[in-house]
């Protein structure tokens, strides 16, 4: 006779075998929170042996490097790239809503643009006159005129922009994208800021603030220095031989190190010797970049660096594209401080237009024939816009609540027009844009999740979009 063994049924209630089993699903869980921040530490390990060392994005980027062209003032949207027909049609009357609060006690009626606007491109974008340069290239542009703001004021705005607080020293953003994903050349620093302003923030709009010190913005001159005479500094030593230099470095080193050794980890130190290390290795390379005596003389006319007018910041543009080409992550090129036209608008957005247009135009052609627009994200725009209110007789107020920016390449939809403003250009209302998401956009075009590259400080996770931020996935192409 075959015994066949037949398995009792179970007396475990449902409850009980939850109970029973909760600390495996807790387990499960510490696993992955344990592997997740032994990876964030190998991470954090490899940057700390060689901070500017390429790193992998978090997923496939669309753009390796940007370049961002920064207007200090705060240009005017409805005279560039923002067009308002009502504006034009109800010049000199009162504002028909209320305004919101604005830095001046008083701003006065409705001011038309003193440009004429056209389409141009398939894509029939509206542009200011101010840009003709430009507007040959709207095919290759993603306008978003739905971008806003938090503060009204030159300081707090830029420190926005560049680092995402108003109020707080934090990291700029060219720091945490450099800290994202290293730089690829490591002969030069991650993150160059041709002429930046000393001030509305000043060397804070470029500080790695807590992050590591080799992620922090090198200053190529400044504003006030014309772009020709605009150099990293101390580059070249003509009085050491490179070996004699490199025994003394060593020797510096052995010192730094056997203190650090002595007294405990000193990330300032850490940072001191990192900073000798890169400066030793650009001695190689970036004299060359700088000099622009090797570029043929239709790429010097292409960017005008043969008219008094365009000659300082096609300079800038030329240098950002010959960094940016060697491996420089970041490159920001400011044309400082020019674009705050409380008065005299038609005067001086005519003049700042005719010292931009055409390198900036030249810029994007020439990334473009080069192959390298494709996986460079080039950004445009200032720290807010303008009042389409009059301020004086020939002005406009600041204006966080509406103005535009406009990105090229790497991965952004060309020939796009995203967003809009109210009928005379006041308010953002329509896909509203603030400069978390720009952040968080950036970001992710270079593979990064805003909400992933963190930094732990005092006690905290830190990123650049603090706690805000939305992909702005309609201009994603």
């Amino acid at each position: 006779m075959n015994r066949h063994w037949i398995p009792r049924p179970s007396t475990t209630s449902r409850r009980q075998l939850l109970r029973d089993t909760a600390t495996g699903f807790g387990s499960l869980a510490l696993a992955a929170l344990l592997g997740e921040e032994a990876r964030a530490a190998s991470t954090q390990g490899d940057a700390d042996s060689d901070p500017l060392a390429p790193r992998s994005p978090h997923f496939a980027p669309r753009a390796k490097r940007v370049i961002f062209l920064f207007m200090h003032g705060g240009p005017s949207q409805m005279d560039t790239f923002d067009y308002k027909p009502l504006l034009q049609r109800d010049h000199g009357k009162p504002l028909p809503f209320a305004r919101p609060n604005v830095v001046s006690s008083e701003t006065f009626n409705l001011l038309k643009s003193p440009w004429a606007f056209r389409q141009y491109g398939e894509s029939g974008m509206w542009v200011s006159e101010l840009f003709p340069e430009v507007a040959s290239l709207v095919d290759d542009i993603c306008f978003i005129n739905s971008m806003h703001g938090s503060n009204s004021r030159h300081g707090g705005a830029l420190l926005e922009l560049h680092t995402g607080s108003d109020t707080f020293v934090r990291p700029s953003m060219g720091s945490w994208i450099t800290y994202g994903l290293g730089t690829e050349n490591a002969n030069m620093p991650g993150f160059l800021t041709i002429g930046p302003t000393q001030s509305h923030g000043g060397a804070n709009n470029y500080s790695p603030a807590f992050l590591p010190a080799p992620f922090g913005g090198t200053a190529v001159g400044s504003v006030g220095i014309p772009a020709r005479d605009s150099k990293i500094p101390f580059i070249t030593n003509e009085e050491t031989p490179r070996d004699i230099q490199r025994m003394e470095i060593d020797f510096l080193q052995r010192m730094n190190r056997d203190q650090i050794a002595e007294n405990g980890p000193d990330r300032h130190l850490e940072g001191r010797i990192e900073s000798f290390e890169l400066a030793f290795r650009m001695q190689a390379e970036a004299p060359d970049l700088q000099d622009l005596s090797g570029e043929s003389k239709a790429t010097l006319r292409m960017y005008g660096i043969d008219n008094p007018v365009t000659e300082d910041f096609g300079r800038q543009c030329l240098m950002a594209r010959r960094f940016s080409e060697a491996g420089v992550r970041f490159v920001q090129c400011s044309h400082t401080y020019k674009w705050d036209q409380h008065n005299n608008l038609y005067r001086d957005h005519s003049r700042n237009a005719s010292e931009v247009d055409r390198p900036i135009a030249a810029l994007l052609k020439d990334l473009k024939a080069r192959g390298l627009l494709e996986d460079t994200l080039v950004v445009w725009g200032g720290e807010f816009g303008r009042t389409p209110t009059a301020q004086g007789a020939d002005g406009r107020d600041h204006n966080p609540e509406a103005f535009t920016y406009w990105l090229a390449g790497g991965g952004v939809k060309p020939g796009l027009r995203y967003g809009a403003t109210d009928d005379y250009g006041y308010y953002s209302i329509e896909k509203k844009v603030h400069f978390h998401d720009l952040h968080a956009t950036i970001l992710h075009l270079l593979g990064l999740d805003h909400k992933r590259l963190t930094y732990r400080y005092a006690g905290r996770d830190f990123r650049l979009t603090d706690v805000h931020g939305e992909i702005v996935t309609g201009i994603l192409a």
